[in-house]
């Protein structure tokens, strides 16, 4: 079953084609990393896929339904998050508040009920409390519950930007570069992380430089380049095919 699906997605801006006809099926449950050098068009794609550019021809079909039009936070609504390439946690806030502010997309109680903050609201805030330190635990984050977000670790603080992603109980989970900057402990210990996540059921889809992270754990990858998808297939495949080598991976090769 295809739980995501894009045709001849294109978006401009001005004279710049920054992705054109790209068209992609995504499996449900599975690894899907999109690759390319810088500029390839892979985070104009994810904003696509969020609602935070709106594409200026094609379709963006999630369970069957049109989302090309939704508004970010719609998007969410439906099942789809992401984390972003440069960290955007609430810093001034803990750890664990980081991730009630995700959960609270989820809740049904009103602005009036959060002013008189009766048995209802109290019942729902402690729910959401303990729901928010088990998505710390399943990051390894539940020693900083009440540290705040901004004096964590660069590496932990990518953790809890995944951990923040996952509260909104999403389908499918969009990760930009969620090892940029680690180190390769970190790195390795992100790969367990993203296979664990697609344990829960999850779709990921990620954009990762990190040529042995997307080969040892993706069941999918495809390839973009200046905005057009040159390729895409099992890992073993598009390790090997030549286009690929010469738009990508042979150009990292040669630094």
């Amino acid at each position: 079953m295809f739980i995501l699906e894009t045709k001849t997605l294109t978006k401009h801006f001005g004279g710049i084609r920054a992705i054109e006809d790209v068209s992609l099926k995504v499996r449900d449950s599975s690894i899907v990393s999109v690759i390319g050098p810088n500029g390839a068009g892979k985070t104009t794609l994810f904003n696509c896929l969020t609602g935070i550019t709106k594409p200026t021809k094609g379709s963006i079909k999630f369970l069957d339904m049109e989302i090309s039009k939704l508004s970010p936070h719609k998007v969410a609504e439906a099942g789809i998050s992401r984390t972003f390439q440069n960290i955007r946690l609430f810093s001034e806030m803990t750890v664990i508040e980081n991730v009630m502010v995700a959960q609270h997309s989820r809740t049904k109680y009103g602005i009036l009920s959060a002013i008189l903050q009766g048995n209802s609201f109290r019942t729902t805030e402690q729910t959401i409390r303990e729901t928010a330190f088990e998505y710390l635990e399943f990051m390894g984050l539940e020693d900083y519950a009440d540290t705040p977000s901004h004096s964590l670790p660069y590496g932990s603080q990518r953790r809890l930007e995944i951990a923040r992603a996952l509260a909104t109980e999403p389908k499918v989970i969009l990760l930009d570069e969620p090892t940029a900057g680690m180190n390769p402990q970190e790195t390795s210990e992100v790969m367990v992380l993203i296979k664990r996540i697609q344990e829960l059921g999850k779709t990921i889809i990620l954009i990762e430089h990190d040529m042995r992270l997307v080969m040892g754990i993706s069941d999918w990858i495809v390839v973009l380049d200046h905005g057009v998808k040159i390729a895409e297939g099992l890992p073993k495949d598009v390790k090997n095919d030549q286009l690929v080598i010469e738009a990508y991976l042979g150009r990292e090769n040669s630094h």
